[in-house]
């Protein structure tokens, strides 16, 4: 996994008036390294909708799709990898029910992420390493340093590494050599209407995206 972690964030699309599947066909042109799904207002129903929706859109584009904290959505609407928190399903169960299905896993401190790193994810995410607003009640920054630490440690573990939390496009430079990707949500959004709008989303999605590819984590250490 290597270069832009989009995310289809429902609640921030909706605050701009944007539609979810235009937004993700926006973001597959420039064939990032994952594309999720975060759709935490919505209900079941209308998320699995979108999931199944979003599907067969990524398997063209060969982008993995993933599940945010349903691993029996992720089944259900054929995604590629199932996203967990730490108040989520343990990585352990999620393989017991659904041993297929590659599973992502969000860290916030070195000692989650050692534990995590330890069962062998897809990729480990860290964070918050910015002030971030898309998220409430969100855990304490981890800044740059912190990353730093974490993309060693994942080096020497063979885990991709995945910066998240308060990334922008002039933030995430610094992050470049760190991490494999990085997962960005509000940057990707503008806050210009009309209908150039989709065309700017797939241009920040393409600047971000080609920071990292082709940059091996560890790289600035």
């Amino acid at each position: 996994m290597r270069g832009l972690y989009a995310i289809v964030d429902v609640g921030t699309l909706a605050s701009r008036g944007l539609e979810p599947v235009a937004f993700a066909e926006a973001l597959l042109e420039v064939r990032p390294a994952a594309l999720q799904l975060r759709s935490k207002e919505s209900g079941s129903r209308e998320t699995l909708a979108l999931l199944r929706a979003l599907a067969p859109l990524c398997h063209r584009a060969g982008v993995p799709l993933v599940a945010n904290d349903r691993p029996d959505f992720a089944l259900l609407a054929g995604c590629d990898i199932v996203h967990v928190g730490q108040t989520d399903m343990p990585i352990e169960r999620v393989r017991r029910i659904t041993p297929l299905l590659r599973v992502g896993v969000s860290t916030h401190t070195l000692a989650q992420l050692d534990a995590a790193l330890a069962a062998r994810p897809a990729y480990v995410a860290y964070g918050p390493v910015f002030e971030t607003h898309t998220k409430v009640d969100p855990d304490p920054v981890v800044g740059v340093d912190g990353v730093r630490e974490a993309s060693v440690r994942a080096t020497a573990a063979g885990v991709p590494l995945v910066g998240i939390g308060g990334i922008t496009r002039a933030r995430a430079r610094d992050l470049v050599g760190l991490v494999d990707a990085v997962a960005v949500v509000a940057d990707l959004v503008p806050a210009e209407k009309g209908p150039a709008v989709l065309r700017e989303v797939t241009a920040r999605a393409r600047e971000l995206h080609e920071l990292f590819v082709g940059v091996r984590a560890g790289a600035a250490q």
